[in-house]
């Protein structure tokens, strides 16, 4: 279990990479306008620009998705729920969380998870 001071720590990594996130989907968003509104002189241009918007947005949703699981790993804070697996109601180990500090299930319940969901 996490000292007050250590999920503290973790909070600030949090808040942190949320920032940081924010301001990259703000980013990907833009290039993604800028991209459509690229004015392309050939097929190649076109490919390029269709390349380039395309991995824009698969960045730009997988970065949501983790700006989604960063805020509710902030909410468990305030609730006092943080650290705790939402499988198996064990404490989340704390490398597991200084590597992961999102993370929802503990090392073991990840793996079932993991391979019921492949």
């Amino acid at each position: 279990m996490a000292s007050a001071k250590q999920i503290e720590e973790l909070r600030q990594i949090l808040e942190i990479r949320k920032v940081q996130i924010q301001s990259n989907i703000e980013d990907s968003k833009n290039n993604i306008a800028q991209l459509q509104n690229m004015d392309c002189k050939d097929d190649l241009d076109f490919a390029e620009s269709s390349s380039d918007s395309f991995t824009s947005e698969i960045i730009a949703v997988q970065q949501s998705n983790e700006l989604k699981e960063i805020q509710s790993a902030i909410k468990s804070i305030e609730d006092k729920s943080y650290g705790t697996c939402e499988m198996c109601d064990e404490s989340i180990a704390l490398g597991r969380l200084k590597a992961k500090p999102f993370a929802k299930y503990c090392t073991t319940c990840r793996e079932i998870y993991e391979e019921e969901n492949k």
